[in-house]
């Protein structure tokens, strides 16, 4: 994120999903008012990724997404099995710095996973 508050703001995030997991109070309201900061920035996977993210922890009071991938020595791509606390916080913290190219693939893999889980 490339808005100062929006750093703010993530780092709070980041703070209470330590502190509180993932059902913390006020994360999805948390999560919206980034998503407005993400609106403001005209970054169209980062507001993506942060509504299906709240809306599925919304939905199932967990966040027990496959977005994260092992690859093994034919290619072939593994879901990783994750907590999902740490779940959240890996994606919280590609999200720091989103418009890095490695963290983007990795955020476009949340959002498909994100996708296919919820519709």
């Amino acid at each position: 994120m490339k808005i100062a508050a929006a750093n703010k703001k993530l780092d709070e995030i980041i703070s209470k999903v330590n502190k509180d997991g993932v059902l913390a109070s006020g994360l999805i309201d948390d999560l919206k008012e980034l998503r407005e900061f993400a609106l403001k920035e005209q970054d169209p996977l980062v507001v993506k990724v942060l509504r299906l993210t709240y809306e599925f922890l919304s939905e199932r009071e967990a966040f027990d997404v496959k977005g994260q991938f092992e690859e093994d020595e034919e290619g072939n791509e593994y879901p990783l099995e994750i907590e999902d606390q740490e779940n959240l916080l890996y994606l919280l913290d590609l999200l720091k710095k989103a418009d890095h190219k490695i963290n983007r693939e990795e955020i476009k893999d949340y959002r498909t996973a994100l996708k296919l889980e919820l519709y």
